[in-house]
């Protein structure tokens, strides 16, 4: 009996203790009474998924909570937003029962990708890297939804990971679409990235574009320094940040305007393939450049690319859109035809029947019904080349689009897509875009003024100041040197206009503040309580009038706007002589890039023979060895880089470079220490006052046939024609291969903008993009005569000028002199 009775207890004590295994572990008991109650919190799983498999989340039922998280670091937590956060010394809360299935890690197919059979996935980022930086920054783009995806239920997913030192209770990131605040998240995961998923409210996303924006406000756990603000930064990897829908519905394609749904790839690409059977006959060249122009200019990506195949489909990925075009006959071994494109012109969607992803198939009876099958799809792009646009198309990644400025404006920060902030830390920065035509000249004597509506509290000390900056040159600063606070209204900030360039252009305000408090730096203020500085989106942008005229050569023209092929009336003559798969891929990627800036496709027509070409502006596009010497010694580049260019090998390339001082170089160069002290004179006047020997001269130097090195794989450059009328480029490489990659790498968006100069280099062996200046150039007239446009021109000139104005100035002063000598000697009394 005895050995029953302690058998009985045992098992009351093991069922006891697994009971209280199973409650989760609490400590609400231990807070005091009054205290903030307690904001239930979503925690993750302990155990990530595998990355290598794809796993898709499940058609998702009705959530019971705004915020779902996958697998990833313990120390990152989703809120509700409608809930407010608790406090940093309440424990942390136990953890709930999952309310959504667990989401998909690293996703490997399509931009519209299905996942499994019940969701598709689209990836969001058009960039290769993103992050927010400092303590304030916000980011916005746009992203075009078809009507099968708005539609269905979605899902939004993202990663994310911080700087060590973010404060956590104090940082905040926010995910907005379409200006509703979505979701938002303590920045807590500086251990390991952290996914984070929340529902999208049925009937936000909208058919068309759909603006997303990224916004995060973070502070420093211990600094509270000016200094310190740089260390703050939070990443989001754009291979984990999609967009989610459920069902197979979403993955149609049920129009060729679901072109513009492209959408980007893990990396922020956006690739065409092209499949041609035809490729290399004569006749195809012309209709397939204005198709992959018509499609860059449709989809408005920041990093296209094109790729051309005679016989294969390609596989589908994300981001990618595969082009078929041909004839029934031409395509029979690549994809089944419908019988409509037998007897007329065909461009629709149809299904892969691989790999059941959507497929732009354009065809027709012959190659004339397949043109006007193109024009269909493109004709919707043309514009006339007179016609005046007003804005540059930026929204697929920067929104808003940049307004186009073509002669006094002035334009509200609201009306630029800056709103009303209020700010409690310690450096404030945001950003808008702005863009001037490629016949601007101004940069040596123009200034825009900043009508700045602002205000800032008692607590912000002398020394504090606002800057502005243009491309990430500092254009002008303005100290706060009031101690009782203040107001600003309409205060005016000069701005110099030398760093603007043709095309796009970005300007940033940022204001410095210095407060008491933060030199003490109590434990637990860093965070900032009350806001110290407001900005208001009634300030306003004034650009005065600017001189306007084209210039050759002008390569920055060429990136800002397709300058001077996107004002042609007249077809461009494209000179090809080799029509290979990588050569017509190099050709498609640049001339869509162009298209972009230009805000329209390009018409370009073939031209066999650089004499069939005349005193018209052209583009050359091949290997080094494929274009005419007699256009190479136009354009002032050696013709014996013909023979000699040839990038070193991959194995080479991986040999240990000998250090090499400047002091070693100043050494060789004739003169030694004594020209080394003169090169560091020039470069202090250049500095200081902006002035180089260049504009100490009457007529530019003459210039000295260019050879590129060894070390350049890509090459474009611009000059005048034989007798000078016109303006020729070329973009050229050792070999095709190298003409098509170093293609895709300049037309990039983070390479684009730095084309400029006479000739523009790409090295890919260290991804630097390096501009040689415009040395000698010609004036070309872009507007009607008018005495105040050419006045500005002569300021413009005369400020690069300087020896030249001295001259003038002389000459004048002499002539004046002269002129009032003799009016003097005919006046008053003689004796």
């Amino acid at each position: 009996m005895k050995k029953i009775t302690s058998i009985f207890a045992f098992f009351l004590a093991a069922c006891a203790v697994a009971y209280a295994q199973t409650a989760p572990f609490d400590m609400s008991g231990e807070r005091e009474q009054g205290s903030t109650p307690m904001v239930p919190r979503l925690t993750l799983p302990a155990t990530p998924a595998p990355a290598a498999t794809p796993v898709a989340p499940a058609t998702p039922a009705a959530p019971t909570a705004p915020f779902s998280m996958p697998p990833a670091s313990p120390s990152a937590t989703a809120t509700p937003p409608s809930q407010p956060q608790a406090p940093a010394d309440v424990a942390r809360p136990q953890p709930a029962p999952p309310v959504a299935p667990a989401q998909a890690q690293r996703p490997a197919q399509p931009a519209i990708q299905r996942a499994s059979q019940s969701s598709v996935l689209r990836y969001v980022i058009p960039f290769a890297k993103f992050g927010l930086d400092g303590e304030y920054d916000r980011k916005s783009w746009s992203i075009y939804i078809t009507p099968e995806q708005a539609a269905a239920p979605a899902k939004f997913n993202f990663s994310y990971q911080n700087a060590v030192v973010v404060a956590p209770e104090a940082s905040q990131l926010t995910v907005l679409l379409n200006s509703r605040i979505v979701g938002q998240q303590p920045i807590a995961s500086s251990d390991a990235p952290s996914n984070v998923s929340f529902d999208v409210p049925a009937g936000l996303l909208q058919p068309g574009a759909n603006l997303l924006t990224f916004e995060a406000t973070q502070r420093h756990r211990t600094d509270c320094t000016v200094q310190s603000t740089y260390e703050l930064w939070t990443d989001i990897d754009p291979a984990k940040t999609y967009l989610s829908f459920s069902g197979q519905e979403a993955a149609r394609f049920s129009s060729t305007d679901a072109i513009r749904a492209i959408g980007v790839d893990e990396t922020g690409k956006t690739q065409f393939n092209f499949v041609v059977p035809a490729l290399e006959q004569p006749g195809t060249t012309k209709p397939l450049l204005r198709l992959a122009q018509g499609l860059a200019v449709l989809s408005g990506m920041p990093n296209q690319t094109f790729s051309f195949t005679p016989d294969t489909l390609p596989q589908a990925g994300a981001g990618r859109m595969t082009v078929v075009v041909g004839t029934p006959a031409e395509l029979q071994s690549v994809i089944t035809t419908p019988p409509a494109a037998q007897a007329a012109p065909l461009a629709s969607f149809v299904t892969d029947p691989k790999s059941g992803a959507p497929v732009l198939l354009i065809s027709g009876p012959s190659w004339p019904a397949i043109s006007s099958a193109i024009d269909t799809i493109v004709s919707t792009t043309d514009r006339p080349a007179t016609a005046v646009r007003d804005t540059l198309v930026t929204e697929r990644w920067s929104a808003p689009d940049a307004p186009l400025i073509l002669s006094a404006a002035n334009l509200t920060f609201a009306q630029l897509g800056v709103a009303t902030a209020e700010f409690s830390g310690r450096r404030f920065r945001t950003s808008f875009n702005i863009a001037v035509p490629s016949d601007f000249y101004a940069n040596a004597y123009g200034e825009a003024t900043v009508l700045l509506d602002a205000a800032f509290t008692q607590n912000v000390l002398p020394g504090s100041h606002i800057d502005i900056y243009v491309n990430g040159n500092i254009a002008s600063t303005v100290p706060i040197s009031s101690t009782g606070g203040g107001i600003f209204r309409h205060l005016p900030i000069r701005v110099t206009m030398r760093h603007f360039r043709p095309g796009l252009n970005t300007l940033s305000l940022e204001a410095i503040l210095m407060t008491k408090e933060d030199e003490v730096c109590v434990p637990g203020t860093t965070a900032g309580a009350a806001p110290r500085f407001a900005l208001f989106d009634t300030s306003e942008l004034h650009i005065p009038d600017f001189a306007r005229i084209g210039q050759r050569p002008n390569l920055a023209g060429l990136s800002g706007t397709g300058y001077p092929y996107n004002r042609a009336t007249q077809p461009t003559p494209l000179f090809i002589d080799r029509i290979d798969s990588d050569t017509l891929s190099a050709a498609a990627t640049l001339l869509g890039q162009m298209a972009m800036v230009a805000g329209r496709p390009i018409d370009v027509e073939p031209a066999a023979t650089p004499g069939a070409i005349g005193e018209r502006d052209a583009i050359f596009i091949g290997s080094i060895s494929q274009i005419p010497p007699a256009v190479l010694t136009q354009l002032n580049i050696a013709t014996s880089s013909q023979a000699s260019w040839r990038p070193p090998a991959a194995a080479q390339s991986n040999q240990t470079e000998r250090t090499v001082t400047f002091d070693d170089w100043r050494s060789r160069v004739g003169g030694g220490v004594w020209r080394g002290q003169i090169t560091s004179f020039q470069e202090w006047l250049r500095r200081n006052f902006d002035i180089s020997l260049s504009s100490l001269q009457f007529v530019p130097g003459s210039e000295e046939a260019f050879t590129p090195s060894n070390e350049h794989s890509f090459l474009i450059a611009q000059g005048k024609s034989a007798a000078g009328g016109s303006s020729w480029t070329i973009v050229t490489a050792p070999s095709a291969k190298d003409l098509r990659e170093g293609a895709e790498a300049v037309t990039a968006q983070v390479n684009w903008p730095q084309v400029a100069g006479h000739i523009t280099t790409y090295s890919s062996k260290t991804g630097k993009v390096e501009s040689i200046p415009v040395g000698r150039f010609d004036f070309v007239a872009s507007q009607p005569w008018s005495i105040s446009n050419y006045r500005l021109i002569a300021a413009n000139w005369l400020s690069t000028n300087i020896l030249s104005y001295a001259f003038l100035l002389v000459v004048l002063s002499l002539l004046i002199g002269t002129v009032t000598a003799a009016m003097l000697s005919r006046l008053g009394r003689r004796e």
